[in-house]
């Protein structure tokens, strides 16, 4: 069985760079090989890996297991109840099921996908990239502490990491520790835990052994540091012990030091020593580089049209927005595609379309946009052309006939009856105003972000 098992890892070997990775890790890895004698006789997880193995990779399986086997090599896929009538009746004994080796990689503290090569650069996080990259080159050298912050989702944590892969790589010698705010509590807090074996005195001796004997500390999601007056006494004096050392600390936020709460002020005044630098959302262009980006590393095959589908879609969470480019070729894959097109996009956000639109109406819009601007509603849909009123008239306009499947004489209609030339002269402004004029594309985005948070 072990000169199987090799064999087939192989074959796997082999077929990884032949197929996405979503058909790889979720068809293809879990496949176990049972036997080999007059044919391959493999088992599939159930009996919908079975139909798509047997449907959408039956040319890549063959050619790979003619490659190792041998050529005219017959295979054939059971599935969960074959595999198990097939292993009673040919010794299940001595045919134990050939299991995939554990995945790794939870044991490597950085994600290897996660590399400043990988990571796009728009104007939204330049100078953050700039930063932790100048970090990552000369350790505890100048930008010390590097303090980052921003929302949830737009690549904080794949700094982090790019910063660790990068150290780890160009300066292995370096002791480096990377850990969530979560982590380094609990480390803390089970360290004051007593035993028979280990007393707190011991416990406490081995957290600071571990924390302070590094040359670089990363915390992630620092926000979420216990109010605790001993942990924060911990962490203070871990961070002077490092800083003092010319160790490089690097702390993660969602929100700069004088907004996160629970923060003491000495800790505060430390992390301002340094460098803070904020992550902003991704402008349109960068989110569909960031797409494209995923979608190459991936091995996915989505039309450009689906790309740009998403990132209009999605403006505020790269991690959101890469999740949903995933459920997109996963859906297309089920429906036995080799490439997601923008039905299959529209089919896989369907749900998701239809619970916003039942809430959202284009009343909603345009009382966001009365709300942002001050201006009355009457006034937004009447008859006045003000520079005051103009300029939130056009933008309601836009978004919509951007967010609302509505013909352009209905929009018309709900601002006093203007005809659709004028409705779409609105529209056309504000799309060409939204790509090289950043306060426009600023007041949009912050309407739109309203207007979801109302819905």
């Amino acid at each position: 069985m072990q000169e199987l098992k090799q064999m087939w890892e192989k074959v796997l070997s082999k077929i990884e760079s032949m197929v996405s990775i979503v058909a790889y890790e979720l068809w293809i890895q879990p496949i176990t090989p049972l036997d080999y004698r007059d044919k391959l006789i493999l088992g599939a997880n159930s009996v919908t890996a079975k139909k798509q193995l047997i449907k959408n990779h039956a040319k890549e399986l063959k050619e790979c297991i003619d490659s190792v086997f041998g050529n005219g090599t017959e295979y054939e896929i059971l599935d969960p109840d074959e595999t198990n009538e097939y292993l009673k009746k040919n010794k299940p004994d001595e045919n134990q099921a050939v299991t995939n080796e554990t995945n790794d990689e939870d044991k490597f503290m950085f994600n290897s996908k996660y590399t400043f090569d990988n990571f796009i650069v728009g104007k939204s996080n330049q100078f953050c990239y700039a930063a932790a990259r100048a970090v990552a080159e000369n350790p505890g050298y100048k930008l010390n502490p590097l303090f980052i912050y921003g929302g949830v989702g737009l690549g904080k944590t794949h700094l982090l990491h790019a910063i660790g892969n990068y150290i780890k790589q160009n300066n292995p010698k370096l002791k480096i520790q990377y850990v969530t705010c979560e982590k380094f509590t609990n480390d803390y807090i089970e360290s004051l835990g007593t035993n028979k074996e280990k007393g707190t005195v011991k416990g406490t001796a081995e957290f600071r052994e571990k924390y302070r004997n590094l040359d670089v500390l990363m915390v992630d999601d620092i926000q979420f540091i216990s109010k605790r007056t001993s942990t924060q006494e911990e962490f203070f004096h871990t961070f002077n012990d490092l800083y003092q050392q010319n160790k490089q600390i690097i702390i993660s936020s969602d929100r700069p030091p004088k907004e996160i709460e629970t923060l003491e002020e000495r800790l505060r005044s430390r992390f301002a020593s340094g460098l803070i630098q904020d992550i902003q959302c991704p402008d349109y262009e960068t989110r569909v580089a960031i797409l494209r980006k995923k979608a190459q590393l991936e091995r996915y095959f989505i039309d450009d049209e689906v790309i740009e589908f998403i990132a209009e879609k999605v403006d505020t969470n790269i991690r959101e927005m890469e999740g949903l480019l995933s459920k997109v070729y996963f859906f297309a894959t089920l429906l036995g595609k080799k490439s997601a097109g923008i039905e299959e996009a529209k089919e896989a956000f369907k749900e998701q379309l239809d619970v916003q639109k039942e809430k959202l109406t284009p009343e909603n819009i345009i009382d966001t946009v009365c709300s942002y601007y001050n201006v009355e509603y009457s006034e937004i849909t009447g008859k006045k052309k003000s520079k005051e009123i103009v300029e939130p008239r056009m933008i309601a306009i836009y978004l919509i006939s951007d967010m609302l499947d509505i013909p352009l004489i209905t929009i018309g209609k709900l601002f006093g009856g203007r005809d659709h030339t004028t409705i779409i002269h609105s529209r056309d402004k504000i799309t060409e105003l939204m790509k090289h004029d950043h306060k426009t594309k600023t007041i949009v985005n912050d309407i739109r972000k309203q207007i979801g948070e109302k819905c």
